[in-house]
């Protein structure tokens, strides 16, 4: 609940003063709005995910679910005073991930911590849009500040049909 926090107040804030004119860091992110059907490279389903703009756009809401069961949210939103973007993620397993970072090239990336096993582990989680209209998904972790990374998810977004 400490990681969620500190996310929701800016969001009841703005649900109080609703912003119509967004700022263009605002809509970096806007390229991952949509329904998608998410699926590894070699084409095996993975899950659906569901991602809307609230509160005027200023805050995008994740709604994911596994085909293997898994489910999750994410809040996203711009931080003028930080100049960079946050997610904090939750799934039904009780786990969490609280990201922070923005563009690099034409892709989002937000890198965290979590605590495993062995200690402090980084996250970074890559969207990448591509030509084709998909967006890719790589989210990798490194249990050695950096090292070596190992990929945690790997999936490619297409639109759903409706």
């Amino acid at each position: 609940m400490r990681h969620v926090l500190p996310l929701l107040l800016p969001v009841m804030l703005g649900a109080m003063s609703p912003t119509t004119d967004r700022t263009p860091e605002q809509r970096q992110f806007d390229f991952w709005i949509g329904d998608w059907e998410v699926h590894d490279a070699k084409g095996q389903r993975l899950g659906r995910n569901r991602v809307v703009a609230l509160l005027g756009g200023a805050v995008l809401q994740e709604h994911w679910q596994g085909s293997q069961g898994g489910s999750g949210t994410s809040l996203n939103s711009y931080l003028p005073a930080r100049k960079a973007w946050r997610q904090c993620w939750v799934d039904a397993k009780g786990g969490s991930l609280d990201l922070l970072g923005g563009l690099e090239g034409a892709s989002m990336v937000l890198r965290g911590t979590t605590e495993g096993p062995r200690g402090r582990v980084l996250e970074r989680i890559t969207w990448t849009p591509l030509p084709d209209g998909r967006v890719r998904q790589l989210w990798e972790q490194s249990p050695d500040g950096g090292a070596t990374w190992t990929v945690s998810f790997d999936g490619y977004y297409s639109r759903a049909k409706a």
